[in-house]
């Protein structure tokens, strides 16, 4: 008797573990077909266990199964019945659950489960950083609690740039980037962020030699003999002194030990912050917080990464090339993605060459500025590879009035149509044409069709009347409010062409330590010209001439097309062929459209009949069960399902 109440016992559990698994497959592999939407696996399968353990076990508890049969063998069949509509009702019951849970938390809207499983330590080191991050904001009084109340006597912009200057690299290089961003800050933060300067304590020699020991082999290292205190230190990089192979003075820039895990880290926390600010904050989303975040990312990536400065020093040497700028040499057996050993150059930067200036005569002075003005604006308008960060610091002068260029790890890229129309709004605004200038923007920027294009060349008109007569004060400033002026009208600026636009403004604080009365828009003119071609009359002459050349196929074939058109209307054969719905996309949607109202409407039919088939009274009988109540719980089930297919299509994403 015990081995068969074990046997029977034994039989129970493996029927129920084949129920459960026929339904949990049942859920978990039709769900995406049935809904109609994307739905986790390990989430269907989880729903379907809950589901239908409840289910079961509502059941037992109404039903005692063995009473039941001993009772009356004759429900068996009614037994039977039951569990045929208990596995129903959980697979309704699983399908309801998951789309309501897709509508309010979306698959992939929660990390994945190994993701939550493993990584902690990275969590770990990200909390540690917020903590430090509230402790800098709190301190310099930049929570909403005790903004003003800890240093009364300063600014809030005053108080972001310390904060900046406190959280390190990744936070000074975003002021900085910010700084540049006038069309996103008020004035007070444009000035105050402008100040950022990335200096810092500099880090002991032995970590510098653990950095070159482990990036360069011994040979290499061995041929140089460096300095231990450093020329220059900051908080991503420092800069020493060194001799090459016992005669060539070079100078060696050494990536900060533990400077590349602290920016990662930070990268990683703006990141999560952006993109938290986009989904929640429409004024982050109409800002693009997220794509500048985005684009911050991948340059200060750049910066970090030594053997892509190489090669923008490469470039751009090659595109200097008999202009007089000198961009120093380097040594690529030396270089690393941690290392960069070059030449040394013994000029002095523009910042600081206020003597050197004043020793040159006015003709040195402007011929200098010109030369400069000259080469960027062959990087921007001609090569298209020019240099980002034209500061009065990395621009060096010798006392012969010879120029150079430092820092390489902000390079800008321009295809040729973007050289083009950015050759074409600095001659527009020389030229006085608002028509110009606005086609220029059109070209050079993203927009969509909802744009005004009168509203934008009226406006376009009175910055470039205000930038011709000096309201404007600067190249930077007109440029500055260009970009306030696109970005109001719906459109986007890629990050190059910003670049390109911030490397201008730059240079033009730089070329006026020069020559202060230059004007750099109206000396892009003569520059301009070989980009855009010559702009006389008989350069216009020359290129309408070259254009009606390309149409002399086309007018060709013109007379023929014209006597087949008029003979067609005056026959009555002329028609016009229009696909309505000609798009892939317009055909989709109302695809989609369609498919949801007839779902909808089968969904109400079949709920509205099976009321009715469970209300009316009599009909044929199969035991104790009514035929009419069957059919009336089947076509309620249908009903359902059509019912959250219906629903699904709506609030979820489709597979």
């Amino acid at each position: 008797v015990e081995m068969e109440q074990i046997l029977v016992q034994a039989a129970e559990l493996v029927i129920g573990l084949l129920v459960l698994g026929l339904v949990t497959w049942l859920v978990a592999r039709t769900s995406r077909r049935v809904l109609g939407i994307q739905v986790s696996t390990l989430r269907a399968l989880l729903v379907s266990l809950i589901v239908w353990q409840g289910l079961v076990s509502v059941v037992t508890w109404l039903i005692d199964v063995d009473q039941f049969v001993v009772a009356a063998p004759a429900n068996v069949v009614t037994l039977v019945v039951v569990g045929l509509a208990t596995m129903l009702g959980a697979f309704a019951l699983g399908l309801l659950v998951l789309m309501v849970l897709e509508v309010v938390v979306p698959t992939g809207s929660l990390p994945p489960l190994r993701v939550l499983l493993t990584g902690w330590r990275g969590r770990f080191r990200r909390t540690r950083r917020y903590l430090r991050i509230m402790l800098i904001l709190t301190r310099h009084g930049l929570n909403a609690q005790l903004r003003g109340v800890l240093n009364p006597g300063q600014t809030t912009a005053g108080s972001v740039r310390r904060a900046m200057e406190d959280a390190g690299v990744t936070f000074i290089k975003l002021g900085q980037m910010l700084s540049t961003r006038a069309d996103l800050l008020p004035p007070a933060y444009i000035e105050e962020l402008s100040r950022l300067t990335i200096e810092a304590d500099p880090q002991d020699f032995r970590l510098v030699d653990k950095v070159l020991t482990a990036e360069l082999p011994p040979a290499g290292r061995a041929r140089l003999q460096i300095a231990e205190r450093p020329l220059a230190s900051a908080s991503l990089a420092q800069v020493h002194a060194a001799v090459l192979d016992g005669d060539r003075q070079v100078v060696v820039k050494v990536q900060r030990w533990g400077a590349t895990e602290q920016a990662s880290l930070d990268l990683q926390i703006l990141d999560r912050l952006a993109r938290t600010l986009d989904r929640n904050a429409d004024w982050a989303h109409n800002l693009g917080v997220a794509d500048i975040v985005q684009g911050f990312t991948e340059s200060v990536a750049e910066e970090f990464d030594y053997e892509a400065e190489l090669a923008n020093m490469a470039a751009l040497r090659a595109g200097l090339t008999g202009t007089g700028i000198r961009v120093p040499d380097a040594y690529p057996e030396l270089c690393t993605g941690r290392v960069l050993v070059m030449e040394r150059f013994d000029g002095t930067p523009m910042a600081r060459a206020q003597e050197l200036i004043a020793a040159l005569t006015v003709a040195q002075r402007q011929e200098t500025a010109d030369r400069l003005l000259g080469a960027v604006v062959k990087q921007i308008l001609g090569d298209g590879v020019f240099h980002a960060d034209l500061h009065s610091g990395n621009v060096l002068l010798w006392p012969d009035g010879s120029l150079g260029l430092l820092d390489y790890g902000s390079v800008g890229r321009l295809d040729a149509a973007a050289r083009r129309n950015l050759g074409l709004l600095l001659w527009s605004v020389d030229a006085d044409d608002a028509a110009l200038a606005t086609d220029a923007v059109l070209e050079l920027l993203d927009h969509d069709s909802s744009l005004d294009e009168r509203t934008l060349q009226r406006n376009l008109g009175v910055l470039i009347t205000r930038m011709r007569t000096g309201g404007t004060g600067s190249t930077l400033v007109f440029f500055q409010q260009l970009l306030s002026l696109v970005l109001a009208n719906g459109m986007t600026v890629s990050r190059n062409i910003a670049m390109a636009m911030r490397s201008l403004g730059a240079l033009e604080g730089t070329l006026r330590l020069l020559d202060s009365g230059l004007d750099l828009v109206a000396s892009a003119r003569e520059q301009a010209r070989a980009t855009i071609g010559d702009v006389s009359a008989e350069g216009a002459r020359r290129e309408i001439a070259n254009q009606a050349v390309r149409l002399v196929p086309l007018l060709s074939h013109l007379p023929r097309r014209l006597n087949r058109i008029s003979e067609d209307l005056a026959t009555g054969r002329f028609s016009a062929g229009v696909r309505i719905v000609a798009h892939p996309d317009d055909r989709a949607f109302l695809t989609g459209l369609a498919n949801q109202v007839v779902i909808a409407g089968l969904a109400g039919f079949a709920v509205i009949g099976a009321i009715m088939l469970v209300t009316s009274s009599g009909g044929p009988r199969i035991y104790s069960f009514r035929i009419f109540d069957l059919l009336g719980y089947l076509l309620g089930f249908g009903g359902l399902i059509l019912a959250l297919r219906s629903v699904a299509m709506v609030f979820g994403r489709r597979t």
